[in-house]
């Protein structure tokens, strides 16, 4: 096969970049003798390659408990494909065989990478992007970027599932947990087809099972019975409301007594006068 899948499913343990530019390999190894790619995989007809970094630690992409490793592997995969100049659209999924004859492969390094390793000389080159690129990437998500927005868009929403679908009886029953994995789907299906190229069906399968694993196994809201779920509510809403009614208190009357103190001394200025 010419093309084959990059990383197996639910792991990425490559990181490709996409370098459509007639002088790619120049490109992949130019001022980078620590950092080189693993492998540079190149047409010959148009100079056009894949440069691909292989990881010590391979980066779990459905795995709901690790999203900042996900996150961070998607900010490195960014610097490497600013170093490059690289296509920003490429989503990392399928990539050149390195194996095929019509391809030219260069085979640099061993070494297996780690992401510290590699931010490193990313910042030292100035090419990692900055915080702000995470916030302004979930507009348009390719990549692993698809996995983040993912995650931090629909989770919030699940949880607000899950809390309604536990108001209905007092312990889970087998309708709840079957109401909750198909919102699970829906919402999933429906953030996925928002990706200019949505991630493979394997993944948000995968993903569904993530967050339904963690909502049933390990969330309070989900857990407890109805009557304790109530008690818990009420009493944060109780303590939110005393604590915002002291704010609130203190904050009045330092009003009142600064606007008493005022009319004093403007009486006093006038009694002078």
């Amino acid at each position: 096969m010419r093309y084959i899948e990059a990383n197996p499913q639910s792991l990425s343990n490559l990181l490709v970049i996409d370098i459509d530019h007639p002088d790619a390999l120049m490109r992949a190894m130019w001022n980078r003798k620590a950092w080189q790619p693993n492998a540079i995989v190149e047409n010959p007809a148009n100079g056009h390659a894949h440069a691909v970094w292989a990881l010590a630690e391979p980066v779990t992409r459905t795995e709901y408990a690790r999203r900042k490793p996900l996150a961070y592997a998607a900010a490195v995969t960014e610097g490497l494909r600013r170093s490059v100049d690289g296509d920003k659209g490429y989503s990392g999924l399928i990539t050149k065989n390195p194996t095929h004859e019509q391809w030219e492969a260069s085979w640099l390094t061993d070494h297996l990478y780690n992401l510290d390793e590699l931010t490193e000389h990313l910042t030292v080159s100035d090419f990692m992007p900055p915080d702000s690129w995470q916030r302004t990437k979930r507009k348009n998500p390719v990549g692993l970027g698809r996995n983040c927005t993912l995650f931090e868009t629909v989770r919030w929403d699940v949880y607000r599932v899950a809390r309604t679908i536990r108001k209905r009886n007092e312990h889970p029953t087998p309708e709840d947990r079957h109401d909750l994995e198909a919102a699970i789907v829906n919402l999933c299906q429906e953030m996925n087809s928002t990706f200019s190229e949505a991630l493979p069906a394997s993944e948000i399968r995968a993903t569904i099972r993530s967050f339904y694993k963690w909502i049933t196994t390990r969330y309070t809201g989900w857990l407890d019975s109805r009557t304790t779920s109530e008690e818990k509510s009420a009493a944060y809403h109780r303590n939110t409301g005393r604590q915002g009614g002291l704010k609130g208190g203190i904050a009045s009357g330092e009003a009142r007594r600064a606007a008493t103190r005022q009319r004093i001394m403007e009486a006093i200025s006038n009694g002078h006068s």
